[in-house]
């Protein structure tokens, strides 16, 4: 139990540390640095879309999320996406302590506050998504997440992944969260695809699609064949 207690302590200072550190940022540098993820995110997806159909895999449903506080704001990449005929889902905390349920979002569906004060759609049937945009508080270099401590997106990966889904999961980030390379990620957190930040890929960007990357060599679960 100390250990575990210690732990626990830790991570809480940490997760206060990095809110902090992205709360800070000037507004001018929040706005360009989403505006770089979103034209990363935009082109990234086009490519990925094309390599995912030369092996015979389909890319068509995003899972993106609306934003808290501070937070990256990518909510007219939604829109573009939309446009371009892609479709986008947002999560939605049906039960507190559960996966997350992912719905259609549209620029005109409606919308209510969910469970924690966040836009949710209203209504409609639970999507599986190709693409998850995680939010990500801390990551490494290998593309560990630190996440709010709700255990929301551990959850529901774990779900998607026993249910045999084979989503590409990226997070989203500032720059300001990278974690030293000793950190050590709980034993329930999930390795993502890679991070996006303003900066770039973390460590690259998934399937071997090009962008600008940084880090050393990460875990890539899925691969083309």
């Amino acid at each position: 139990m100390p250990n575990e207690n210690n732990a626990e302590n830790t991570a809480v200072a940490l997760r206060t540390r990095l809110r902090q550190a992205r709360a800070a940022l000037p507004a001018d540098a929040r706005s360009r640095g989403a505006l770089l993820m979103r034209a990363r995110l935009f082109t990234w997806v086009n490519v990925a879309r094309d390599a995912l159909a030369d092996a015979g895999r389909p890319l068509r449903t995003i899972a993106a999320f609306w934003p808290m506080a501070d937070e990256p704001d990518l909510r007219p990449l939604l829109e573009q996406w939309v446009a371009a005929g892609y479709e986008v889902c947002l999560p939605v905390v049906v039960t507190r302590d559960a996966p997350l349920e992912f719905r259609n979002w549209t620029p005109d569906a409606p919308m209510q506050a969910g469970a924690y004060g966040i836009a949710e759609p209203v209504g409609g049937p639970a999507r599986q998504p190709d693409v998850v945009l995680v939010p990500t508080l801390g990551y490494t270099g290998r593309a560990d997440r630190l996440g709010y401590g709700g255990g929301y997106y551990d959850r529901t990966l774990a779900a998607l992944f026993a249910g045999g889904a084979e989503p590409l999961t990226i997070g989203i980030a500032w720059t300001e969260g990278r974690l030293p390379d000793h950190y050590t990620p709980a034993p329930h957190d999930i390795t993502l695809d890679a991070i996006l930040t303003p900066e770039g890929w973390v460590p690259d960007a998934p399937l071997g699609t090009g962008g600008t990357p940084q880090g050393s060599a990460g875990v890539q679960r899925f691969r083309l064949n």
